[in-house]
């Protein structure tokens, strides 16, 4: 006689699984593209990151770092997201908005912006009776404090996905050090320091606060070009495309303003084929080669999304 307790399990084991199977491989795979703008400096402190870059600069270069690492997104590169920034007049700090975030967004083929600011970055203190706060004589406690502003934008609609504001102490007690002084040019060394252990873990909330809200993002990819009944997207083996996988292509129509605000909300999307991927280690990964499943007529700028 099977037990009720048994039963039980292996319902729950199979539902799981079945919950697992119901997935979409390509929702499992595909890495949707994230680029991350400078964070705006609003502190007046003055830090330099190494010497040629702001706090901002530097803080937002490891959030690069750690998305790179994770291996879940394809992250772009910096020199690109500065050139698209400046052709939008949006290297300037404290200019960008939701709506020019998603606008160089698209211009960069990213799905998600990370953009953002630093509203504490130093170390607060404590010295005792009469003597010099400026070299930490005296210091009882030295505290580090690291607070932003972060805001993750979905480059297609516009919207604001995710806002958070996240801070992060690390204190030491008797610690003499000169709190004027921040050091960037090492790497390790700053990651040792007080500052560089609250700089890692508010990153490391905003990698969370990424992973937590991506799923609600839609993947998708453009055709670069159609040639000889192949077409060419700019996804490959890179962002976790695989041979055989089929992708529905679609032609953006009209564009939906908000009549209120101005805003962007994205455009109609109609549907004009069907491809499937012969090859996905075009230039070395980054784009693929597909074969046309259905439809005709494809054409540079048309955007490929997963079977819904």
């Amino acid at each position: 006689m099977v037990s009720l307790s048994r039963i039980t399990y292996a319902t729950g084991f199979a539902l799981i699984l079945a919950c697992l199977l119901a997935v979409p491989v390509e929702a499992q795979q595909l890495k949707k593209r994230v680029a991350v703008l400078s964070f705006d400096d609003k502190t007046d402190a003055g830090y330099s990151w190494g010497g040629t870059k702001t706090a901002g600069e530097g803080m937002s270069d490891m959030l690069i770092t750690e998305l790179v690492k994770s291996d879940r997104y394809t992250v772009l590169e910096r020199t690109e997201i500065n050139q698209v920034l400046e052709e939008q007049d949006l290297g300037q700090q404290g200019i960008v908005t939701a709506q020019s975030a998603a606008q160089a967004g698209k211009m960069l083929g990213a799905e998600i912006v990370i953009f953002g600011a630093i509203t504490e970055f130093g170390y607060k203190e404590r010295s005792t009776g009469g003597r010099t706060r400026r070299f930490g004589v005296g210091i009882n406690s030295t505290t580090a404090v690291v607070a932003t502003d972060v805001r993750m934008v979905d480059a297609t609609t516009g919207e604001i996905m995710a806002a958070e504001s996240v801070s992060k102490e690390e204190s030491k007690r008797g610690l003499s050090v000169d709190t004027d002084k921040i050091d960037f040019g090492s790497q390790s060394e700053f990651d040792e320091s007080l500052v560089g252990e609250a700089t890692r873990e508010a990153i490391d909330e905003i990698v969370g606060l990424i992973d937590n809200n991506s799923g609600n993002i839609k993947w998708g990819a453009s055709v670069v070009t159609s040639q000889g009944g192949n077409v060419f997207i700019n996804a490959g083996s890179a962002s976790g495309v695989e041979v055989g996988q089929t992708f529905i292509v679609k032609r953006a129509g009209e564009k939906l303003v908000d009549p209120d605000t101005g805003i962007e909300l994205g455009a109609v999307e109609k549907q004009i084929g069907t491809i499937r991927v012969e090859d996905n280690s075009v230039g070395n990964g980054k784009a693929s080669r597909c074969a046309i499943v259905s439809g005709s007529g494809f054409e540079r700028g048309d955007v490929v999304r997963m079977q819904e």
